[in-house]
């Protein structure tokens, strides 16, 4: 099983996950040729995808669902409260019904030979999931936009070979930066965005031997940057109580506007 960030952020997400015969985006918040060109450099063509899961309706994972949709007839999975939220967005044009599949949090389902098991995530819309992918005894996670987490998240991400996971603000960046007091109050709150310190404890709650590879993404553009959720995290891991020490993670941040280097497990 491979997975890749095509892109990770504030701004827009898309992230590959898949084996040697299925291939899956999960979110298509950035343009259609954006998407095209990740693909590309992972030498996929859109109309090999076998589906598109989307965790939620905001602009920054449905942006480009739209257009690349119809291009390449793809199917799309999700909630049905997140398919609810596509169809009422103005901003996607007509997605043909047909490609439309409601999936449920904590029932699994099967594309080609990868398991998915979307599971329950608490964020500001109307049904949000994140995924977990299972393939030939491996298994990935891409966990973004969690407000808080607790054993009902934990449990979701436990025995991983890799994992995608939000560091999305450093907490005094926002305290002190430009966001008016209710978008702050919004992101720090329970359904809003996961801070650096948070990521770095939630990754405790599910490091193991197995997990090789672990990905921190979608950071805010104004409240945080690479190097600041990179140390954190590793600092979080390293005063922690386990047997883990950050300098020995293989660890690194997705980009915002590039394409990750391939992880397989």
């Amino acid at each position: 099983m491979r997975m890749c960030s095509i892109a990770s952020g504030s701004s827009g997400n898309c992230i590959y996950v898949g084996s040697d015969d299925t291939h899956l985006l999960i979110d298509t918040g950035i343009s259609r040729k954006r998407i095209e060109e990740g693909l590309k450099e992972l030498d996929i063509r859109g109309d090999e995808l076998d589906g598109i899961l989307i965790t939620h309706e905001h602009s920054d994972h449905i942006q480009g669902l739209g257009v690349f949709s119809r291009k390449y007839e793809v199917p799309i999975y999700a909630t049905p409260g997140t398919l609810e939220g596509i169809r009422s967005s103005s901003s996607l044009g007509r997605i043909p019904d047909g490609l439309f599949h409601p999936v449920h949090t904590d029932a699994p389902f099967v594309l080609g030979d990868v398991t998915v098991h979307p599971f329950a995530i608490s964020h500001d819309a109307s049904e949000p999931c994140a995924y977990r992918l299972e393939c030939g005894g491996k298994a990935a996670a891409v966990a973004t936009d969690l407000g808080k987490y607790d054993a009902y998240t934990v449990e979701h991400l436990k025995d991983l070979d890799a994992v995608l996971l939000e560091a999305n603000h450093d907490i005094h960046m926002l305290e002190v930066g430009g966001y008016p007091y209710y978008l702050k109050q919004r992101i720090l709150g329970d359904r809003g965005h996961l801070s650096n310190e948070l990521s770095g404890r939630l990754l405790c709650d599910i490091l193991h031997d197995g997990l090789k590879h672990i990905i921190l993404g979608h950071l805010s553009k104004e409240n945080n940057y690479a190097g600041l959720a990179y140390e954190t995290v590793k600092l979080e891991v390293t005063l922690a109580d386990n047997d883990y020490r950050g300098e020995d993670l293989d660890m690194f941040v997705a980009g915002r506007d590039t394409v990750s280097e391939v992880i397989t497990v």
